[in-house]
């Protein structure tokens, strides 16, 4: 059992507890070999007792010891000592993403797209080394104090999913995706779908998928289509929209094949937040909604009710919720059961079934009774097998229970500015993208033509390539993004085109570099067409009022700090009249403006300090002869005496008779060094001529430890 001030690994000092999962407890320690505080996560006694889940944790939390990048934490080491099995990680002071959105209710879509940027160059770290994590969710996800984004648990997700011991889809299920849920075979495109639900919850405040029980929220992640997240908040703009539901379709392949291409896409809808941008191939016949089957049903009801038994055959081995981990969903045995829509849905197939049979008997009948009038000659009563046949077999069941397509017409544009054309096409439901082709005889802007013949009939949600005229001269516009404005300038003009600037602030660009450019790049327009730059101003300065950290704890300081958009600086312990742990001062003052992420030093109150102890110096300082017989009585002696802090009590002086007093009170240190330097002259010696020589003087030096008595 693990004890605060214990020593792990002979190196890691048990500090205290901050964190509590399904799976594991985290301490905050100190690395005395490195001199660091670190996090060191220890798994709960009843996962350490089975060997099974023991060995895969161990061999995924070595691979993840070896992943190391800015938005992963990262883990240092991973050990065993007396059955207590961890991992000792990267320590992040901050929140949980889940948190932070509680407390924000919901993200605004470029602070939700840029977190999301920042969790997918850390997952794409781990997929370009072989590690999926498998549990993406906001509760793996940490926001630093200084906003730095951190996914975590990389070691424990695949130990954890691919054992019975621990149910996957307890405080996961709202994130998994549909082939983890059926329990087959995941990838990276499974972390693509669970990072397309967290930014789903991020951009709206909820997950798209709930229910009463864990296996009717699997169901749905199989069966229904996720809804579109503007029907909760109408202004987010279409290209963070395109992302979310290419995320979340349901067969892998028409997801992001990579986070490589999620990436760019997220940096893209920086720029052009209301460009369509994420394409999505034509629906196959995975990915389109259907119906689930029973034995589907059945197989994710077993797999709940294994995951149940073998937790019931491991004497403590419960799941319980964790506040960091888990949705607050409950934990009793009833998660289990059907979903009573799964006993509808078989009786209807029943049904169903029953009635198909009918039919096949019937039709039977019908030839045999048609051949037998054929037989005797009743020509005017012989029943037409055929059309019969044919007549019942319509009124029966539809071969697919897929709901029909909305379908509209498609409109003639030709002749239509672009703006026009797409304004037209957006009304009834239709995407667009544009093309331009040079025209000696149409205006450059106007339509041309489109892939889709006017009259014909489009399924809402289609996309139509317009055609349109770059006039006489159509030339192809260059790229200048990310270029000084005078790069950008140069080529353009020499290209043959008009330059007009704009300026506007940036997250994503460096401050003097073109963010934007219209006509995009690629396009082709007539020379001397006006090219406008939108120039970043770099991040905006934007004031915000400093918060009252006093009285708080530490992380309570940083939660405070993050939520004003600040961030907490150094800091340090303290004596204070302050309750021990709570924030006694703050570098900036109540209600003041500083600029937004700005950093906030801290003192913690390490409580009163103790009462000082002081110390008296009463001494007799004896001759050097004590410890040296050829000292001579008289000779002088150059006496020191220093305390152990440093303070010099007694300097360098020159004294010949002894004893000598030395008395001081009022010392901080209860001992100190008394050091006496003399000269002593050696013995006359006879040389080989029988001559005497004279001793040669040697100085020498004695020093004695001094203990003091405390006042």
């Amino acid at each position: 059992m693990v004890k605060i001030g214990m020593m792990i690994g002979n190196r890691y000092e048990i500090l205290e507890k901050i964190g509590t999962g399904g799976m594991s407890d985290v301490y905050k320690a100190k690395c005395h070999k490195l001199n660091r505080f670190v996090a060191v996560k220890v798994l709960k006694q009843e996962f350490s007792e089975n060997a099974n889940f023991v060995s895969k944790f161990r061999i995924e939390a070595q691979a993840a010891a070896g992943l190391m990048h800015p938005n992963i934490v990262n883990v240092y080491d991973v050990g065993e000592e007396n059955g207590i099995y961890y991992i000792v990680m990267e320590l992040v002071e901050g929140i949980t993403l889940k948190k932070y959105i509680e407390k924000k209710a919901r993200l605004g879509y470029r602070e939700a797209v840029s977190i999301a940027l920042q969790v997918s160059m850390g997952i794409q770290a781990a997929h370009n080394n072989g590690i999926i994590h498998r549990d993406i969710k906001p509760q793996n996800i940490i926001i630093s104090k200084e906003g730095k984004v951190k996914v975590t648990d990389f070691g424990i997700a695949k130990a954890a999913t691919s054992n019975t011991i621990t149910s996957n889809v307890m405080g996961s299920v709202h994130y998994t995706s549909p082939e983890q849920a059926r329990g087959g075979y995941s990838d990276e495109k499974s972390d693509i779908y669970s990072l397309g639900i967290t930014l789903f919850e991020m951009l709206t405040g909820r997950v798209p998928f709930n229910g009463e029980t864990t296996v009717a929220i699997a169901i749905k992640h199989i069966q229904e289509e996720i809804a579109s997240p503007k029907e909760y908040v109408p202004e987010i703009p279409t290209s963070v929209e395109s992302i979310v539901l290419k995320c979340c379709q349901k067969s892998p392949d028409r997801r992001y094949q990579n986070m490589a291409e999620l990436i760019a896409d997220l940096k893209q809808s920086l720029m052009n937040p209301e460009q369509d941008i994420a394409v999505q191939d034509e629906p196959d016949m995975e990915g389109s909604t259907r119906m689930i089957s029973e034995g589907e049903v059945s197989q994710i009801k077993k797999a709940a009710a294994h995951r149940a038994d073998a937790a019931d055959r491991t004497d403590s081995m419960r799941l319980r919720e964790d506040d960091e981990a888990y949705d607050d969903e409950g934990g009793d045995g009833d998660e289990y059961d059907y979903d009573p829509r799964t006993e509808k849905i078989t009786t209807i197939l029943t049904i169903a079934l029953g009635f198909a049979i009918c039919i096949i008997i019937l039709l039977i009948a019908l030839k045999i009774f048609g051949k037998l009038g054929d037989d005797f000659g009743s020509s005017g009563n012989v029943i037409n097998t055929e059309e019969t046949s044919s007549a019942l077999i319509q009124t029966g069941p539809s071969e697919s229970s897929a709901p029909a397509v909305e379908k509209v017409e498609m409109p003639d544009l030709r002749g239509y500015t672009v703006e026009s054309a797409r304004n037209m096409l957006t009304e009834i439901g239709i995407k667009s993208k544009v093309e331009y082709e040079e025209s000696d005889v149409i205006e450059a802007g106007i339509i041309i033509s489109a892939n889709v013949t006017a009259g014909s009939e489009l399924e809402k949600g289609s996309t139509v390539i317009l055609t349109a005229s770059a006039g006489p001269q159509g030339i192809e516009v260059p790229s200048v993004l990310n270029l000084t404005y005078e790069e950008a300038y140069a080529k353009l003009i020499s290209a043959g085109f008009e330059v007009i600037k704009m300026e506007a602030y940036s997250d994503t660009v460096i401050a003097g570099q073109v963010a934007a450019q219209v006509p995009n790049a690629g396009s082709k327009a007539p020379r001397e067409t006006t090219v406008t730059l939108t120039v970043s101003l770099g991040n905006e300065i934007v004031k915000v009022k400093v918060p009252n950290l006093m009285g708080l704890s530490e992380m309570d300081a940083t939660v405070t700090a993050t939520e004003a958009k600040l961030s907490i600086g150094s800091v340090t312990y303290v004596y204070s009249e302050y309750p021990v742990g709570q924030v006694c001062y703050q570098s900036y003052s109540v209600n003041s403006w500083l600029e937004q992420g700005a950093a906030i030093d801290i003192k913690i109150s390490q409580g009163p300090a103790p009462q000082k102890v002081t110390y008296k110096c009463n001494l007799n300082i004896e001759s050097p002869a004590l410890e040296d017989p050829q000292y001579v009585a008289g000779s002088p002696v150059d006496v020191k005496l220093v305390t152990e802090d440093g303070t010099v009590l007694r300097e360098s002086s020159m004294v010949t008779s002894f004893p000598i007093s030395a008395n001081y009170t009022n010392l901080s240190s209860p001992g100190g060094t008394l050091t006496l330097t003399y000269t002593v002259t050696g013995d006359p010696t006879v040389d080989e001529e029988g001559n005497t020589v004279p001793g040669v003087p040697e100085s020498r030096t004695i020093t004695r430890t001094i203990s003091f008595t405390a006042e």
